[in-house]
């Protein structure tokens, strides 16, 4: 047979071929194994690699992998965080099982502080840090949910079921009664503006919950000090996710929810509201519709709502670039008819090193852009009051066809609640925000004195939003002027340069360790905006166009010492000089000292060698901060002047045709040239404690804090400006409370792991001052506005009593128990109900609240619960007071419907006397399940690349309490159109590549 030439080169390559893969294939071969901890239980998720190379994976749930190695690949590199890496001889064995050392140092937990971060052991401030692996779980879409109820003194209060909604969160309690009450919030190193974003109901919003790593709380003066004028309220650390090394890793985390709402407020049927109006207006049964609407039903409905994550983190070639990039999607639909957030987020960080480690580069980007749609949530109210014998619609005239009271020209009734469908659906209320906040942070250790490291930090939060609400020209509630249009922009810029020395010094020849760090911080703030209405044509100008511009400066010099002797005995010493533009050059500079002492008792003779006690230490601290965002501007210490509206101007003569000619006025505004910050001074003792090698931890806080020159309102001399009330620091006030957090591993072992957590907090604040001088006839400063009147308030600030204090007539009862109208007790004796009788009783905030939590793994499947409590907090139903009168049912010519309440108390008038009554007071006092949480974790995907969990989630579980309205957590405690909090039931996957 004769072959061609090509036909034998093709045979003899394919040979060739073949001889070179049979003996790569004799050259490569399996190695598989266990990986187990101290305790000899399997270890999943450990990173074995053939050293020098990517090549490997990671073990599977039971601690078990599979490699392939090649010849000449004799050693594997296997790695965990907290245990020590190590370097397998694989030699010519199949299997090996590896059995890892924990890592003493890797273990030394750190936690982030002020410009820096410090051994927790180390640590002489009352800090708490809760991580990504404690948050709460759910339908979570604004970071302030993951931390609630987590942290001891910490108490966060949604504002509603709202998406997007914003808290109020506080800190041990309240520090100021006109200034700020938010702690200071410190994202990555960038300190962001407390004021808020237009447009953006929460300005943490523009973070997204997966992205976040860490909260820190820091609580004290001692750890707070380090941010002087803005850190009287606390400060909260959020420290997102970063790159680490290894191979890429792509995570997807998405879920869908249902929001249901969790019942009504207890209003008659169509039924019994006719029962009613035939008890108390027999003769005008006839004036009642035949429908039966459930108006709370119509505009309350389930709405479904995603959210989508996708992350890419790992290290570029050679381990030069560790990076994360991340990017979300969330579409929030609100259970109000009409309400939406949607949310487009992204996150960059960056983490290289360079020169031997000398230089640590950390950058982050972030970025956000929102889509809201405001619902009008005086729906809420209208819908409780609306007569529910009439239909939704009745093709009325106004309100495009929705059901509409007329007057006998078929003309709206502007006094009549309107049609809370129409509400929703005849008003276009929406905004645009986008928002970026970055950084980029140089961290340099100097090569010719390894101790001392130079940081510079170089940030920005910028952002920019639009909106308009638009009102139909047929809505009855925009009559006579048919329509309405507002419209409103804003820029804001928030940049920020920090540079710091630190020098660390271990001085082992006098058995100490020091840590000096030396700092200057330079924060520009701007911001940029108008506001413009008009109605529905334009041709009538609601409010003018009001164009703004305003800066400020905040410069700062800082330090701090650590010092610490036989790693017993701590000394911190620190301490901030402000300086801000908002104040006059003669009260601009502000000193903020601390100092804290911490005594690690656990290495004492007398408790190194014990095996109950695995840790204990003592602290002791003191220290000042300070309060300058008062909410008076930039520019409160300047005599300023405003300009008077078109309708307030005044005639200063005629035209020759006889017309009259007006000029704009300008009036002076109130103000102080003096004024300057509120001082917090705080006193903390606390003890930090575990048993049985940290099974059981926690820790005990004692605290006192004082606040001085407190800005209140106070009267200025007749005739020495037209305004005769001023802003001025005149007032004290105090804070004191115990803390204490618990938390226990009941159970942990290689199938069953069960923590549990507890938290409890006591806090009580009084007012000690509000003038210069007392006055016995000065009941305070009025405070906390109500419904059903003009210029009604509930609440006073008054010295001697706590903040927010409710101010009522006490209600006099039957025999039965039942109140009896306009019957109150005369405090005063001088014959006579008035105003002033009434007096200081109870208040809103919660003098008790707790938080406990539980989770619990069981091999694949894992489990967690959390709840809160709230004791002695009281809430002023507004609802009740409101829409609880039998006079309600027909009222300006339109029948109402009345709250459950009226058929109680029988009362038959709302007057002004007895919206004061304190039976409106009610104990809100609750137990809160918030969300509980079953996941189930898939083994062995795609051979073990793969890693798939599914979860499901119900938030707001149940409330228990003896509150009569919906809900008893009410911000500010006056529950009044509340946006009700959905039942939400979600299901989520995670995919881990």
């Amino acid at each position: 047979m004769k072959m061609s030439i090509n036909s034998t080169w093709r045979l003899a390559t394919t040979m060739l071929l073949l001889l070179f893969s049979l003996v790569t294939f004799a050259q490569e071969r399996s190695v598989s194994g266990t990986v187990v901890d101290e305790n000899g239980d399997p270890l999943p998720g450990v990173a074995v690699l053939v050293k020098g190379t990517t090549k490997g994976g990671t073990t599977d749930f039971d601690g078990k992998f599979k490699i392939t190695i090649g010849e000449g690949e004799d050693y594997l590199v296997v790695s965990y965080i907290g245990y020590k890496s190590q370097e397998i001889n694989v030699g010519n064995a199949a299997t090996i099982d590896v059995f890892m050392e924990v890592d003493a140092e890797q273990l030394e937990e750190v936690v982030v502080i002020g410009y820096g971060s410090v051994k927790k052991e180390d640590a002489t401030g009352s800090i708490e840090t809760v991580n990504a692996n404690d948050f709460n779980q759910g339908a979570i879409t604004s970071p302030q949910d993951l931390l609630n109820g987590k942290v001891a003194g910490v108490n966060i209060t949604s504002s509603g079921g709202a998406p997007g909604a914003g808290s109020t969160i506080r800190i041990r309690g309240g520090s100021s009664l006109a200034a700020s009450n938010d702690p200071l919030i410190v994202i990555d190193g960038v300190p962001i503006d407390n004021d808020g974003v237009a447009g953006m109901q929460n300005p943490l919003n523009s973070v997204n919950p997966n992205d976040i790593e860490t909260f820190t709380v820091l609580k004290d003066a001692s750890a707070t000090a380090i941010y002087g004028s803005r850190a009287s309220n606390g400060v909260i650390i959020i420290t997102t996710k970063k790159g680490a090394s290894g191979k890429m890793k792509i995570d997807y985390t998405g879920n869908v929810s249902v929001a249901i709402p969790r019942g009504k407020i207890d209003v008659l049927n169509a039924g019994e509201y006719a029962n009613l109006v035939g008890e108390i207006l027999p003769s005008r049964t006839d004036d009642l519709g035949e429908a039966n609407t459930d108006w709370q039903s119509e505009i309350l409905k389930p709405a479904v709502s995603t959210d989508h994550n996708i992350s890419v983190a790992g290290t570029t070639a050679k381990d030069v670039l560790p990076y994360r990039v991340s990017v979300g999607y969330t579409d929030q639909n609100g259970i109000l008819e009409t309400s939406k957030m949607e949310r487009f987020t992204g996150n960059i960080s960056l983490t290289p090193k360079f020169f031997d480690d000398q230089l640590s580069v950390n950058l982050n980007l972030k970025g956000m852009y929102i889509k809201n749609k405001f619902a009008d949530t005086g729906a809420v109210g209208s819908a409780v009051g609306f007569d529910p014998t009439r239909p939704v619609r009745d093709g009325s005239p106004w309100d495009y066809g929705y059901f509409t009271w007329l007057d006998a020209s078929d003309n709206p009734i502007v006094l009549a609640p309107s049609n809370p469908v129409a509400m929703l659906d005849l008003t276009n209320n929406t905004s645009d925000v986008k928002r970026s906040i970055g950084n980029l942070q140089l961290d340099y250790k100097l090569p010719f004195l390894p101790e001392l490291k130079a940081n510079l930090n170089v940030g920005y939060d910028y952002s920019w939003s639009d909106g308009s609400n638009i009102q139909a020209d047929s809505a009855k509630w925009t009559y006579p002027d048919i329509g309405y249009r507002s419209q409103f922009d804003q820029t804001k810029k928030n940049e920020l340069l920090d540079f710091t020395l630190q020098y660390v010094k271990d001085l082992s020849s006098i058995n100490s360790k020091l840590d000096v760090m030396l700092g200057y911080s330079w924060q520009h703030f701007y911001r940029e905006g108008s506001d413009y209405a008009t109605n529905g044509d334009g041709t009538i100008e609601k409010t003018p166009l009001t164009p703004y511009k305003t800066e400020s400066y905040l410069v700062s010099f800082f330090g701090r010492l650590n010092y610490s002797y036989a790693d017993r005995y701590l000394l911190t010493v620190t301490v901030r000089n402000d300086g801000t533009s908002r104040f006059s050059p003669d009260t601009r500079w502000g000193l903020f000292p601390a100092v804290a002492l911490g005594w690690n008792m656990k290495k004492e003779g007398f408790l190194e060698t014990s095996d109950v006690v695995s840790s204990m230490k003592l602290r002791l601290g003191y220290g000042q901060t300070g309060q300058q965002n008062i909410g008076q501007g930039d520019y409160p210490y300047l005599p300023i002047y405003t300009q008077s509206t078109a309708t307030a101007n005044v005639q200063i003569g005629t035209n020759p045709d006889g017309s009259p000619i007006f000029s704009q006025t300008y009036r002076p505004n109130g103000y102080d040239a003096n004024i300057k910050w509120e001082t917090t001074t705080t006193y903390n003792a606390g003890i930090d404690f575990g048993f049985s090698d940290d099974r059981f931890t926690g820790s005990i806080d004692g605290y006192y804090r004082k606040t001085t020159d407190l800005l209140n309102v106070t009267p200025v001399p007749a005739g020495s400006n037209l305004n005769n009330q001023v802003l001025a620091n005149i007032g004290d006030l105090e804070n004191k409370g115990v803390e204490f957090n618990f938390n226990a591993k009941v159970i942990s072992n290689s199938k069953l792991n069960w923590n549990l957590g507890f938290n409890v907090t006591y806090n009580q604040n009084k007012i000690t001052k509000l003038q210069a001088s007392d006055d016995p006839n000065y009941d305070g400063v009025y405070t906390g506005g109500i419904a059903g009147g003009t210029g009604l308030n509930i609440q006073v600030h008054s010295v001697g009593y706590p903040s927010n204090s409710f101010f009522v007539l006490e209600q006099v009862y039957n025999s039965e128990g039942k109140p009896l109208e306009g019957v109150y007790v005369d405090r005063n004796g001088d014959g006579q109900i008035t105003e002033g009788d009434r007096y200081r009783y109870k208040d809103s905030n919660a003098d008790i609240f707790m938080g406990f939590n539980t989770n619990l793994s069981y091999g694949q499947w894992d489990f967690s619960l959390n709840g809160r409590i709230r004791l002695d907090n009281y809430v002023y139903n507004n609802v009740n007071s409101v829409n609880g009168v039998l006079d309600r049912v027909f009222q300006n010519g339109t029948w109402n419907n009345v709250t459950r309440d009226a058929l109680y108390t029988g009362f038959q008038t709302g007057t002004t006397l007895q919206k004061y009554s304190n039976y409106y007071v009610q104990n809100a006092s609750f137990l809160r399940l918030d969300n509980l949480m079953v996941g189930y974790n898939f083994k062995n995907v795609a051979e073990g690349n793969i890693n798939l969990r599914v979860y499901g989630t119900v938030n707001n579980i149940a409330v228990a309490t003896k509150y009569d309205g919906l809900d008893p957590e009410v911000d500010g405690g006056i529950d009044n159109n509340v946006y009700p909090r959905p039942t939400t039931f979600l299901l989520g996957v995670n995919l881990g590549f």
